[in-house]
């Protein structure tokens, strides 16, 4: 559900965000102000989240460091758990521990969309592979 909100801009921000939108299809102004809003809320709710562009679309990441799915996905396929998998996770990323459990924290929220990332990735992983090994038996 949603309800209407109206809200004033300064002209500059406006020009900005109207040429945003015109630079990606499909998007609209107020789609566009409300993924911006969300964003931002969430960034201020986690601080050291940022949001990325990709091939598969636009993700939460850490600064400077993996998509959330990614960090989300090695503490999923440790045998550790508890502090030993958040530990083991750090290590394997080159991440600090508090990083690791930054990304733990926003995946208890965001649980649903990260899920359908990582099986995005996994999906993709797959077909990956079967192009590689179709590719390596056309050339045996």
């Amino acid at each position: 559900m949603s309800s209407p909100l109206s809200i004033r801009f300064e002209d500059e921000l406006l020009d900005r965000l109207r040429r945003a939108v015109r630079a990606s299809p499909g998007a609209t102004v107020s789609g566009l102000a409300q993924r911006l809003v969300d964003e931002g809320l969430r960034m201020i709710e986690y601080p050291g989240v940022v949001f990325k562009d990709g091939p598969t679309g636009r993700r939460a990441a850490l600064v400077l460091g993996p998509d959330i799915w990614e960090v989300v996905k090695v503490v999923k396929e440790l045998d550790e758990r508890g502090p030993t998998a958040v530990e083991g996770t750090a290590e394997l990323l080159n991440l600090s521990q508090q990083r690791v459990e930054l990304a733990l924290r926003y995946y208890g929220v965001y649980r649903t969309e990260i899920d359908a990332e990582m099986a995005q990735a996994d999906q993709e992983a797959t077909e990956a592979e079967r192009a590689w090994a179709t590719r390596q038996r056309l050339l045996a």
